[in-house]
């Protein structure tokens, strides 16, 4: 897997191209700032671009606009934004309009380099993958109005786990349940929400997509 680092802390950008490194991850470029960012993956071609969201100059979005950006104009290159902060808003402005192959980690999640290569062989893979604190922070309870409120509490579960990014064998591991039974429930689940097959997006980010909006 070959990988872009952009973020313009010195120490954390070195520190993380050498965890990535030691893990058997291929860094191919690094950058400090958006621009430079653009113009990596435009040498590169990497497998997925990780991201700080706050750049130079006015460090507001920068680095979203460019994740968004590079979603768009090169589909085979995944994103991985990373933030200091839970700016849950942020996260769904990339995922509506990029679902498939973007994830969205706290920094503080990435010190643990299992957890940051598990994200990044899941996005270039094609799936989303969201930060459990994010997560909670998005999803309340389901208002009375919203087809969530059809879903069981072990289907919110599973719901709630595939929002995380997990695969139905994760989702089995984590509530003890067997695959079979996950695939059931998920099929309820899709059939509750009225997502019906579609080649355009994946039956699964839609479904996550409903959960975070619900």
């Amino acid at each position: 897997m070959r990988i872009v680092i952009a973020d313009d802390e010195t120490l954390l950008r070195e520190g993380l191209a050498r965890l990535l490194d030691e893990a058997g991850v291929e860094v191919v470029g690094k950058a400090a700032n958006a621009d430079e960012l653009r113009r990596r993956v435009e040498l590169t071609r990497p497998d997925v671009a990780i991201v700080d969201i706050r750049m130079p100059p006015t460090h507001t979005d920068e680095g979203l606009v460019a994740a968004q950006e590079i979603r768009a104009s090169h589909p085979e290159v995944g994103v991985l934004v990373l933030s200091h902060y839970v700016e849950s808003q942020y996260a769904m402005r990339l995922l509506e309009e990029h679902p498939e192959r973007s994830g969205y980690l706290l920094k503080e999640r990435i010190s643990d380099v299992a957890v940051l290569v598990d994200a990044l062989q899941r996005i270039d893979e094609g799936e989303c993958v969201l930060d459990p604190t994010i997560v909670s922070r998005l999803v309340a309870k389901p208002r009375e109005e919203s087809p969530l409120a059809e879903l069981t509490e072990r289907e919110i579960q599973v719901l709630s786990l595939m929002a995380e990014g997990h695969s139905n064998d994760g989702i089995s591991r984590r509530l003890f349940l067997s695959p079979k039974t996950v695939e059931t429930h998920v099929r309820h689940i899709l059939g509750k929400l009225g997502i019906g097959e579609t080649p355009d997006y994946h039956r699964r980010v839609l479904a996550v997509l409903a959960y975070l909006r619900g």
